[in-house]
C-alpha cells in the first residue's frame, strides 16, 4: 500500500505530469471563463493528443482542465454576469453585485481560495473513499454492472433537462446509436448500412468532439449571423483582495460546502450546479445575517465555489471504482482512460494501483496550480474573456478537425465529428439535452454485455437480478429515482404553470 502511494506520487510529480497538469489547469480556467467553451469541449479536444503520453501524465493534464474549467467558469459569472459554464449558474446570486459595488477583486480573491479548499477537500475525500468502495466492488459480477448501468442512466435521464421526457428520448438515441457494429456476443454485424468504416461502431472521439465542441461553433456562428455583438465582453477588476480575517469568519461555511460539494459529486449525474445550490442555501440558512445575501454578500460566493469544485474529486469515485461517470466531464475522461488501455472499476485499483495513486495526487497538484494561477492572474482575467470570437471558432474548429482525423488518420472520422456537431446542435436548438444521449453512447455497452452475461450465467432467468441482494438495491434505486424525476417533472410544470397565471393575473 504505502509502496504504491509512493510511486503514485512519484508519478504525478514527474516532470512531465507537472508540465501537464499546469498546462491543463491553465487551459481549463480559459476554456471555462469564456462561455461557450466549457472543460467538457477543452478535455474532448484534449484526448487525440494523449495517445503517446503515460497515463498519470494525460490524466494529469486532463484534470487540470476539468479543476480549471469549473473554476473558470465563475470569472464571467462575476465579471459580466455571464457565467462561462453551466456549474457557476449560482455566482451570479453574488458575484455581479459585488462587481458593482467594487469589489471583483475580492470575489475573484474569494472564489479561487474557496474552489481550491473545496478541490482539495475533495481530492482528500476521493483518496480515503475510493480504495475502500473499489474493494467492496470486487464483489460484483455482471447482474451488479448491469444494475449500476442502468441506475447511471435512470439518474442521467431525469435531471439533465427541464423535460425527462426529451432526456429520455435522448438517452434512447445514444442506446441505439451505440449498436451500430458488431455484436460483442455473437458477433453479427448490425445497423452499420453496409458502411465498412462503421464496422467497428461509431469512434468515440470524433463523435464526442463533434457533439460539444462543433456544436456550439455553429452556436456561436448563427449568433453572429444574426447580429449578436460577439466581439468582447468587458468587466472591470478592482485591486483589492480577499483578507485572512475574511477568510477565518467563512471557515466552518468553507467545509460546510465542501463536505455537500463532495457528497453531491459521488451521487452520479448531480453535478456541480446542484451542489453550489445546496451549499448556498444552506450558508444562508446557518448565517447570522442571511438578509445580505443576495446582495452581494461573501459569505455566499464562498459556499458556491466550495462547493462548485468539491464536485470534482466526488465525482471520480464512482468513475475510478465502477466504472460509472459522476457527470458529464468524467463521461469524457471515461473516454480518455479507455484511450491509455485502462478499464475503470474495482480491477483498476488492483492491476494499476501506481496510476490511481498517481491521479489521486495529480488531482491536488491541480488544485495547487489552479491557486497559483488564480491569484497571480485576476486582472489579467478582465483581459482573457476579450478574446473576439472571429478569431476564437476558426481555432476551435481547425482544432476539431486536426483532433478527429489523427485519431485514426480517417477522413470518415472527420465526418462522423462533422455529423454529431450538427447532431448536438440541433438537439439544443430543440431543447433536447446532449448529456444522456453521450453517456447513453458510453454505458450501452456495459448494459448490453453485462445483461446477456448474466442471463447466460442463470440460463435466461431474469429473476437473477432480483434474487442477489446487490443488484436488486440498486435496481429498487433505480426505480426509485426514476419516480422522483417523475414527480419533479409534475411538480416543475404545476409551478410554471401557477407563476404563468399570477403573470396574466398582474
Amino acid at each position: 500500500m504505502f509502496e504504491h502511494i509512493i510511486l503514485g506520487l512519484g508519478n504525478a510529480v514527474a516532470p512531465a505530469a507537472i508540465v501537464a497538469t499546469f498546462l491543463g489547469t491553465a487551459m481549463g480556467i480559459a476554456f471555462g471563463a469564456l462561455p461557450g467553451l466549457t472543460a467538457t469541449m477543452g478535455i474532448a479536444l484534449l484526448i487525440p493528443m494523449t495517445f503517446d503520453l503515460a497515463p498519470v501524465v494525460a490524466f494529469g493534464a486532463m484534470l487540470g482542465i476539468y479543476v480549471g474549467g469549473v473554476y473558470g467558469g465563475a470569472i464571467t459569472a462575476i465579471l459580466v454576469s455571464t457565467p462561462g459554464t453551466a456549474m457557476a449558474a449560482a455566482t451570479l446570486m453574488e458575484g455581479p453585485q459585488m462587481t458593482a459595488k467594487g469589489e471583483s477583486g475580492k470575489a475573484l480573491s474569494m472564489t479561487t481560495i474557496a474552489s481550491t479548499i473545496g478541490g482539495l477537500f475533495s481530492a482528500l475525500a476521493l483518496m480515503l473513499v475510493a480504495p475502500q468502495l473499489a474493494k467492496i466492488a470486487l464483489s460484483f459480477g455482471p447482474p451488479e454492472y448491469f444494475a449500476l448501468a442502468v441506475f447511471g442512466l435512470s439518474v442521467v435521464s431525469g435531471i439533465s433537462s427541464g423535460s425527462m421526457l426529451k432526456g429520455c428520448l435522448a438517452a434512447l438515441l445514444g442506446l441505439l446509436l451505440a449498436t451500430i457494429g458488431v455484436d460483442p456476443v455473437s458477433g453479427d454485424i448490425r445497423n452499420t448500412f453496409g458502411i465498412p468504416a462503421l464496422l467497428t461502431g461509431i469512434s468515440f472521439v470524433p463523435a464526442l468532439i463533434g457533439f460539444f465542441a462543433v456544436s456550439q461553433v455553429i452556436v456561436r456562428l448563427e449568433e453572429i449571423l444574426g447580429g449578436k455583438d460577439l466581439s468582447q465582453m468587458k468587466g472591470a477588476v478592482a485591486s483589492a483582495i480577499v483578507s485572512a480575517k475574511e477568510i477565518r469568519d467563512n471557515k466552518v461555511n468553507l467545509l460546510r460546502s465542501s463536505i455537500i460539494g463532495t457528497f453531491v459529486g459521488i451521487i452520479p449525474a448531480c453535478g456541480a450546479g446542484i451542489a453550489s445550490f445546496i451549499a448556498y442555501n444552506k450558508a444562508k440558512q446557518a448565517s447570522k445575517t442571511p438578509e445580505k445575501f443576495g446582495t452581494g454578500h461573501l459569505e455566499g460566493l464562498a459556499a458556491t465555489e466550495s462547493a462548485n469544485n468539491a464536485v470534482t474529486g466526488g465525482a471520480l469515485v464512482p468513475l475510478l471504482t465502477l466504472g460509472i461517470p459522476g457527470d458529464v466531464v468524467t463521461a469524457i475522461m471515461l473516454g480518455g482512460l479507455m484511450v491509455q488501455g485502462l478499464t475503470p472499476g474495482p480491477l483498476l485499483f488492483t492491476d494499476h494501483p501506481d496510476v490511481v495513486y498517481g491521479i489521486f495526487f495529480s488531482l491536488i497538484i491541480a488544485n495547487i496550480f489552479m491557486l497559483i494561477l488564480g491569484m497571480g492572474a485576476v486582472k489579467l482575467f478582465a483581459k482573457l474573456i476579450q478574446i473576439p470570437q472571429g478569431i476564437l471558432m476558426p481555432i476551435v474548429i481547425a482544432l476539431c478537425v486536426v483532433g478527429s482525423y489523427s485519431i485514426n488518420n480517417s477522413e470518415f472520422d472527420v465526418i462522423i465529428m462533422a455529423c454529431f456537431g450538427v447532431l448536438g446542435y440541433l438537439m439544443e436548438k430543440t431543447g433536447f439535452p446532449l448529456p444522456p444521449l453521450l453517456l447513453a453512447l458510453i454505458l450501452s455497452p456495459l448494459v448490453e454485455s453485462n445483461f446477456r452475461r448474466a442471463m447466460l450465467m442463470s440460463s435466461n432467468d431474469a429473476t437473477i437480478f432480483l434474487t442477489r441482494p446487490i443488484s436488486c438495491i440498486i435496481l429498487l434505486l433505480a426505480i426509485g429515482m426514476v419516480v422522483q424525476n417523475i414527480l419533479n417533472e409534475r411538480k416543475r410544470k404545476k409551478n410554471l404553470a401557477l407563476a404563468n397565471k399570477n403573470k396574466r393575473i398582474a
